[in-house]
């Protein structure tokens, strides 16, 4: 909107807010539910994974303060943006935490920390968590297809910058803010919203904290305006607003993907949980890789590996490609579809061991990764399908050719219930928790939408391990 006129129509953070302020927690979809209360479970196991980790404890000592909610794993309280703060990073830190396919957005490494620090420290009942993490978790993914490659284009990380407002709208509706204050909090946060992808090119730690950081920036701009902060109603598609500053490679110029359909048609129903500990298009190059190993292919038969890839994935999983075949650190390596596809057939794995620094250093690994290389697939469907695709050159002179058509885990083939349980579990055991841990806290995500208030989140600050 950019003439007079306009600002007697609705806004698109308008026309969202009034669909958020009216939802029912009732209202929302068992298919909703159900997804959400997987990602609760997915995001509580990481928090406990990553607790003893350096990256979380030089959080927790750089960023904390004493208070009254739950950085789950820990042992003290704390206040209600370092609770955010601290569980967005532990959750996202491996990345291993649930993803959006229509763009690479992390939902629950957001929403989860910033709605339920807030529902602890306001006593809120599990109904309005339910439709806090419901309506965050929504805008987020509709942002998210506004621009599909527009923010990493720009040098933004989505997770980070849509995260934010996503949050602010999460915090909003479960403290039952008026459409106004919610409108106020989400243009606030536009100006809250940070996160450049400069970590790419040498594995260094700034993603590790984006999701945090968009999760207490989303409670602060929601409890200001909750007290009538003003914030811009044309944040979204202002003329200075959201997207011309973090997607200004390619601007958009419809909005519909935020606003049509709210109720009837759910994004957040198809939220994908991960089954490998690394960046999101990596993870079918991984099922190619242990494909290939599984028919008894050994890194000594191979000569060389080429993978067919998106044009838009080059930049983050390609490039520099002497540090995407050498990984710096073990997070660069997430990072790395050579590391990956390398460590794929070496381990037919690609969990929280394979992504240590002992493990990335390993010269046979590496040596395979120096195999690895890419060619643009103009037909390739990113961002809208992430697939796989490798032809590996054996030394006999014949070729293997393997296609994962999709990711495993979202949208086109649901991670069975089972191995999210197991992968929930063997997080907690990672994490040096016992499995009774695992079982309290397992009982707690499945019943706490019926709850009262959280209370019972702060059974779950443990003792260090």
């Amino acid at each position: 909107m950019s003439d007079a006129n306009s600002l007697l129509d609705q806004s698109v953070s308008q026309e969202f807010c009034a669909w958020a302020t009216a939802l029912d927690a009732n209202a929302i979809p068992t298919d909703v539910q159900t997804a959400l209360n997987n990602a609760l479970l997915d995001f509580t196991g990481l928090c406990v994974a990553a607790r003893d980790l350096d990256y979380v404890q030089a959080m927790i000592t750089a960023c904390s303060a004493p208070g009254d909610c739950t950085a789950i794993g820990q042992a003290e309280p704390v206040d209600i943006a370092s609770a955010a703060l601290i569980n967005g990073t532990a959750a996202h830190g491996e990345d291993y935490d649930d993803t959006f396919e229509g763009t690479p957005v992390h939902t629950g490494a957001v929403i989860m920390p910033a709605v339920l620090a807030a529902a602890e420290k306001f006593n809120l009942a599990g109904q309005d968590t339910l439709r806090g993490i419901a309506v965050g978790t929504e805008l987020m993914c509709r942002m998210a297809l506004v621009a599909p490659t527009g923010v990493h284009r720009a040098g933004f990380h989505p997770t980070a910058v849509i995260g934010a407002i996503g949050a602010a709208a999460g915090v909003s509706a479960a403290l039952g803010s008026t459409k106004q204050e919610m409108t106020d909090s989400i243009g606030i946060a536009g100006s809250f919203a940070s996160g450049i992808i400069e970590y790419l090119a040498e594995g260094s730690w700034t993603k590790r904290l984006h999701a945090g950081w968009a999760a207490q920036s989303g409670i602060r701009a929601a409890l200001l305006g909750r007290e009538k902060f003003m914030g811009p109603r044309t944040v979204m598609e202002g003329e200075h607003g959201f997207f011309f500053g973090f997607s200004s490679t390619t601007i958009p110029n419809d909005f519909t993907k935020i606003t049509d359909d709210l109720g009837q048609s759910w994004h957040a129903a198809t939220i994908a949980f991960k089954p490998y500990a690394c960046g999101t298009m990596t993870q079918p190059f991984i099922d190619c890789a242990i494909q290939l190993a599984q028919q008894g292919i050994s890194p000594d038969d191979i000569t060389d590996i080429i993978c067919d890839v998106g044009e838009g994935t080059v930049h983050r999983l390609w490039e520099p490609l002497s540090e995407k075949r050498n990984p710096s650190t073990a997070y660069s390596a997430k990072f790395s579809v050579p590391y990956c596809v390398a460590v794929g057939i070496v381990d037919q794995a690609a969990g929280l061991a394979q992504f240590t620094e002992e493990r990335v250093a390993d010269q046979a690994i590496r040596e395979l990764a120096n195999r690895v290389s890419y060619e643009i697939d103009l037909k390739n469907e990113y961002p809208t399908n992430y697939s796989g695709h490798l032809r590996a050159t054996l030394k006999d002179g014949s070729v293997r050719e393997i296609e994962q058509p999709h990711m495993r885990g979202g949208a086109h083939e649901a991670l069975p219930h089972n191995e999210l349980i197991a992968k929930f579990k063997a997080n907690i055991a990672f994490g040096g928790s016992s499995e009774s841990t695992a079982d309290r806290l397992q009982a707690f995500c499945e019943s706490m939408t019926q709850a009262d208030n959280l209370k019972e989140l702060s059974s779950f600050r443990l003792p260090a391990s």
